[in-house]
């Protein structure tokens, strides 16, 4: 087993290392998570100069069709900088970019994908809703109305990221009522725009320069060719984006971890008490063991389930254990960090109160770790835990 980077992927490393220590440093992260509910548009033209949004777009759509092993080396240093603009690049790319490609007819994917790799567009995925999140076959009730020439849409869903700057939302709906949950959901292309959509903010603790919003669909018309996929396949045609979505989710733990530890690690070598640096403390090299532990443990099961993705083999099982392990260590770490750092670590001074802030919006999303653990089980043959 080879566990290292190519040169090539070496390279992609130091570029994007580059990149946001210049473009996302400390002091300009913290200006915007007190400022701002989304990155500037400045910012997000200095990742369209980069070449970001090229990278999950198929070459023929004008893109450079990155692996996911290198899309993840990229996002890992993103994530290391700003889990929210993390969340906000991610959102387009991980849903916009990847639902037309997987799912769109020939006609969105010519219209679509090279607005998409220019960065001209952005977009979300609209699928929780006030009722459940998890449970996404249970709870959504926002319902698609075939009518003769268009859909109809009506509905409401909860904690959207980046909704209230997209261009267009993916917007998963119930169109069949007659039949089982797993046959009865639909995606659509839904231009932002459209009479009948309302955004709501939801103040969080979290993720500050990436807002997540509430949306209400009151008699929202959009054309028939709007439908992504087939009809009442969309449960089963939206885990080529879902399963994606958790490697994504566990490399922002993976981020929030090796940002607490490198700044935990220069601290108590800095830091004078009872004479001399803290970091001669036993307690405090253990809160820091505990976090290198962590940090490579879901760095090597994100990458793992990367490697699997791209060599087309089953990858649901380590993507769910590393989304799970990388939430939980990004938690410990920001709670630990911030006991090592005492005072200081609940202060806006320091980014590792932001660290456990951003932290807590991974235990429960995209899927919580109790369900995790729950589907790991059913993975592995148990019966289901869960009605």
């Amino acid at each position: 087993m080879d566990f290292s980077l190519n040169k090539e992927q070496e390279m992609l490393q130091k570029e994007w290392q580059r990149f946001c220590k210049k473009e996302l440093n400390k002091d300009y992260v913290q200006w915007m998570d007190e400022n701002v509910d989304f990155p500037p548009e400045e910012l997000w033209q200095k990742f369209v100069k980069i070449g970001f949004f090229r990278g999950s777009i198929p070459e023929q759509y004008g893109g450079d069709r990155m692996s996911m092993v290198d899309s993840m080396v990229v996002y890992e240093q993103i994530c290391k900088a700003s889990t929210s603009v993390a969340l906000a690049v991610g959102t387009t790319t991980g849903f916009g970019s990847r639902f037309i490609a997987e799912m769109g007819s020939e006609a969105m994917k010519n219209e679509y994908l090279p607005q998409l790799a220019a960065g001209d567009l952005k977009m979300c995925m609209a699928l929780t809703e006030p009722g459940g999140g998890t449970d996404i076959l249970g709870a959504i009730t926002t319902i698609a109305d075939e009518k003769e020439d268009h859909w109809l849409i009506n509905g409401e869903k909860i904690f959207i990221t980046g909704a209230h700057v997209a261009d267009y939302m993916i917007t998963i709906c119930r169109t069949e009522t007659d039949t089982k949950p797993s046959n009865s959901l639909s995606v659509f292309l839904v231009p932002s725009d459209c009479e009948g959509i309302s955004i709501s903010r939801i103040p969080k603790v979290s993720c500050h320069h990436c807002d997540s919003v509430g949306i209400a669909f009151s008699d929202v018309k959009i054309p028939k060719e709007n439908l992504l996929g087939s009809r009442g396949n969309g449960w089963y045609e939206m885990l080529t984006v879902l399963n994606p979505e958790r490697i994504g989710v566990a490399m922002m733990g993976v981020g929030i971890m090796a940002a607490a530890y490198e700044d935990a690690f220069a601290y108590v070598q800095q830091r004078q008490a009872f004479g001399g640096p803290i970091g001669r403390f036993q307690i405090l090299q253990h809160y820091l063991a505990d976090i290198y532990i962590n940090l490579e443990n879901a760095r090597n099961l994100t990458y793992k389930a990367a490697w699997l993705c791209d060599n087309n083999q089953p990858y649901h099982l380590e993507a769910t254990m590393a989304k799970l392990v990388a939430a939980e260590g990004a938690l410990h770490a920001g709670t630990h960090g911030a006991e090592i750092f005492g005072g200081y670590g609940i202060c806006n001074e320091y980014p590792m109160q932001r660290y456990l802030r951003d932290a807590l919006q991974l235990q429960f999303s995209p899927i919580s770790n109790e369900m995790s653990r729950n589907m790991l089980m059913q993975f592995q043959g148990l019966p289901k835990s869960w009605s």
